[in-house]
């Protein structure tokens, strides 16, 4: 959803049509790159959990902790907040439902988790058929714009280099929205050859996430001028509207909603993985390793639901995001960091697939994962140093729960 609005605050920096689709297409090539050790990473170790799992394996158990639970804590979080958005939309869209925001919110969050319950192909067929439906959608809004639109004046953008604070700010911006490209090694443990799909899944999916939102930046700047583009909180409906007239707004609602609804069956697919993980490593309940007769982690599911229910009632989940948010890009680079250090002592993992390129890539993805670490502290310092103050608690909260000594060879 976010290759819906960060157009205008890309441009907003960076008002050159090359130098705005050269930032989408340096995004994605970064985010490229890091997919190579995570490709890796993936296939050596396919257990459940995403970056907790080879943060835990590579460099210990806290370290573990503290990636798996304010991933966990951070994706209940979003689900609440995004949950919320499409309430909001849908009494757009269907002005019957004005005024039921947050019933609306409650029965798309609860929707999904029962449809999960069922089992996982469930989920994973709602995640196939919403993931299909919006990239037809913004495929056949990048043709409508080309067919239907008469063309933006031809711009040049200023002659002048723009600052490295502005080219650094639109780079976070764009790579934040390509963010999501690493969700199937939450599943690693449920992928039937993890040393192919794994990586195949990664390429391919990043691959066709690169080239809808260069397609989609691209039919933008057919459509409107790159001035125009530049601040607008909704470039692709200001585009819509001077396409198809007043009912472009309502297009850009519909297409919203499509797309945050996608997001929040796989935020909950992703949030019940971890808790299944951290609860089987003995750094939860040993409930939540719960598996029903289709695949479902129940038990993790459940109290993952609870959570953002909890979030969306309480209305608390914006300061929880702001502040976990740190962790976002530490997580990062705690995984790049690991494929060093299992490349060094544990030289004789299989690994069906090695990282293209290694060690240059993976050193190139961690330094941008610490250049964008220092960047957060610096544009959100207030939140940074209450992220530091979580992570100064996390110490004891980790001791309490830290599984016994008859468990410890097992981990």
């Amino acid at each position: 959803a976010g290759i819906l609005r960060t157009p205008g605050d890309v441009a907003a920096q960076l008002p050159s049509p090359w130098l705005f689709l050269g930032a989408w297409l340096l995004g994605g090539a970064y985010a490229l790159v890091g997919s190579f050790s995570m490709a890796e990473l993936g296939a050596a170790i396919p257990r459940a959990g995403g970056q907790y799992a080879f943060a835990h394996r590579a460099l210990g158990p806290y370290a573990g902790f503290v990636v798996g639970w304010s991933d966990w804590v951070s994706t209940c979080g979003a689900t609440a907040a995004v949950s919320l958005v499409i309430g909001e939309y849908a009494a757009e869209l269907v002005p019957a439902l004005s005024g039921r925001t947050q019933a609306i919110a409650l029965g798309v969050t609860v929707g999904f988790a029962l449809l999960q319950w069922r089992g996982v192909r469930w989920g994973g067929r709602a995640q196939e058929i919403t993931s299909l439906l919006k990239a037809v959608a913004f495929v056949a809004l990048v043709v409508a714009c080309f067919l239907l639109g008469t063309g933006a004046p031809a711009t040049v953008g200023p002659a002048t280099v723009p600052a490295l604070a502005a080219i650094v700010v639109a780079l976070q911006a764009v790579i934040f929205t390509y963010d999501g490209w690493a969700g199937v090694v939450y599943f690693s443990e449920e992928v039937h050859d993890p040393g192919r799909d794994i990586p195949r899944s990664l390429f391919l999916g990043l691959g066709s996430i690169v080239a809808i939102y260069l397609l989609v930046n691209a039919a933008l700047l057919y459509v409107l001028p790159v001035e125009t583009i530049a601040g607008s909180p909704f470039a692709v409906g200001a585009a819509a509207e001077a396409i198809f007239g007043p009912e472009g707004q309502r297009i850009l609602l519909a297409l919203v909603t499509l797309s945050l609804l996608s997001n929040i069956n796989a935020w909950q697919l992703m949030a019940t993985r971890t808790l299944f993980a951290l609860g089987r490593d003995g750094l939860f309940s040993r409930r939540a390793e719960r598996v029903n007769e289709g695949g479902t982690p129940t038990v993790a599911l459940a109290i993952s639901t609870a959570v953002a229910v909890l979030f969306l009632l309480s209305g608390t989940f914006d300061q929880v995001i702001a502040v976990l948010a740190f962790f976002f890009v530490t997580n990062y680079a705690l995984s790049y960091a690991s494929l060093f250090v299992l490349r060094r002592r544990e030289p004789d993992l299989p690994r069906p697939y090695r990282a293209w390129g290694y060690p240059w890539t993976t050193a190139l993805a961690l330094g941008g994962s610490v250049a964008f670490v220092a960047g957060a502290i610096a544009s959100d310092t207030r939140n940074s140093l209450y992220a530091l103050g979580v992570l100064a608690l996390s110490y004891p909260v980790y001791r309490a729960l830290r599984p016994p000594d008859r468990y410890r060879d097992r981990l």
